[in-house]
């Protein structure tokens, strides 16, 4: 996988045969190192982020049986409490990291595992809506860090060279959460019932437990970074180092500076409007498919197809980013995909067209996010990533909680879906705007081209 499309910058190149056949030899086994390193280190994160994206929504799931009659609930109340885990995210998210990145994500990243198990499974007891917010909430704070973590963890093993397809892979878990986690919570409410349970407490309890298992599986199976992994050999730990040694420099790489740049802050603004339809969508989408006739099963499976697609999509704009060397325009043009979709859910009224259009909706919305996370470490490194990738992610995804928590105010008010809709379609198109106006000069060819500027305005002094 790393070995594609500009896999390598061009400093290997020399102006003789000799060197380059030397450039071409050192090429190759650089590429076979972190083709090894993806095939170790990827698989393993990706099943990571679906157990844990699984926790975060199953509750859209647990809406559609009796949850919300037998805790008190109308849909203010569910989008309320479904979105106030991002609270809990924002408040932990910056020191989650952090703290990281000075212990390491073996120990870290378990840490965060076995918490958000355990209060996953815990919400399968919740009692009225009080305690639903309360577990919700503490939710948010037991998984802070992990995302943020991991786009972190990356930077640790390889160039920025490759990276937009490392984390359109790793994000692919995202909608294949949805995949699998869909279908399956279709037939777990079907457990209604056993054993004195509600379906939807099972969905709680047999989704929260792999969290746990896989917890203790992070101590075995992900060093903290390539100097520790086993399975590498002195000679390959020296080409990754060699690699990144050779990145170019970091704008920022202490704590302090990286909160006084405005392109941290700014950055946060479209990747707002991103997550604002991720959510919207995502805790929505089973009740817009059961409010069109739809059982139980028939919502899980329906609700999983647009995120097959999704999960194809955004990998293949992530090579598409990486082969082109550009970043900018992949998650604008992507970002405006999905507000065409989402106006399309509102503007047309057969369901197979509003069906066909939440789904171009969600490919564009994870294509956006794929390549957004490329931006943050073109020019943060060290402490300053660790700190600026979690801030911009805390205050983004409080668009977690903003996207539900209006569907549902707007829906309780209006009857319908459409006005949530147009305003999830809004924060798309404004992501768009604002990504283009922020981050030309992230890119690969806007730094260049700033480099250049400098130089020659330098010279004609």
């Amino acid at each position: 996988m790393a070995g594609n499309g500009g896999a390598l910058p061009s400093r290997y190149a020399s102006s003789d045969d000799g060197g380059r056949d030397n450039r071409g030899a050192f090429v190759t086994e650089a590429n076979r190192i972190f083709a090894r390193a993806t095939w170790r280190l990827v698989p393993l994160m990706v099943l990571l982020y679906v157990v844990a994206y699984l926790d975060r929504v199953n509750v859209g799931f647990a809406a559609v049986t009796t949850m919300k009659h037998d805790l008190g609930f109308d849909d203010a109340i569910f989008g309320f409490g479904a979105g106030i885990f991002f609270f809990g995210y924002f408040l932990f998210e910056v020191p989650s990291n952090v703290i990281l990145q000075r212990v390491g994500a073996r120990i870290w990243i378990c840490r965060i595992m076995l918490t958000w198990g355990v209060v996953s499974m815990a919400t399968a007891f919740a009692r009225g809506p009080v305690s639903f917010y309360v577990l919700r909430f503490l939710l948010g704070l037991a998984e802070a860090g992990f995302f943020p973590g991991m786009v972190l963890y990356l930077t640790f093993w390889f160039p920025s060279a490759v990276r937009a397809r490392l984390i359109a892979l790793f994000l692919a878990a995202v909608p294949l959460a949805n995949v699998v986690g869909a279908p399956a919570s279709g037939y777990i409410l079907g457990l209604e019932g056993w054993h004195g349970l509600h379906g939807w407490q099972w969905l709680f309890l047999i989704e929260g437990l792999p969290s746990v298992l896989l917890g203790f599986s992070v101590l075995a199976m992900l060093p903290d970074s390539p100097a520790t992994a086993k399975w590498l050999t002195d000679g390959e730990r020296a080409v990754i180092a060699a690699e990144l040694a050779a990145e170019p420099k970091h704008d920022h790489e202490k704590l302090m500076p990286m909160f006084l740049d405005p392109r941290v802050w700014l950055l946060a603004i479209p990747d707002f409007g991103i997550v604002l339809a991720l959510y919207g969508v995502n805790l929505w989408l089973p009740q817009i498919i059961t409010g069109m006739g739809f059982g139980t099963v028939e919502t899980g499976f329906i609700a999983a197809a647009p995120y097959l697609a999704a999960c194809i999509v955004m990998v293949l704009w992530g090579l598409s980013s990486d082969a082109r060397r550009e970043r900018v325009w992949h998650v604008a043009t992507a970002a405006l995909m999905g507000a065409a979709g989402l106006v399309g859910a509102v503007t047309f009224t057969s369901h197979i067209a509003v069906l066909t259009s939440l789904g171009v909706a969600i490919c564009g919305t994870y294509a956006a996010l794929a390549v957004f996370w490329t931006l943050p470490p073109s020019f943060l490194g060290g402490t300053a990533a660790a700190g600026g990738i979690a801030l911009i992610n805390s205050i983004s995804n409080l668009g977690g909680f903003f996207g539900p928590a209006i569907m549902g105010w707007l829906k309780q008010h209006t009857g319908g879906f459409n006005a949530g809709l147009g305003v999830l379609a809004a924060g798309m198109a404004l992501a768009a705007i604002l990504v283009v106006a922020v981050g030309r000069t992230l890119t690969f060819a806007g730094r260049a081209q700033a480099l250049e500027r400098f130089t020659q305005l330098n010279a004609g002094r």
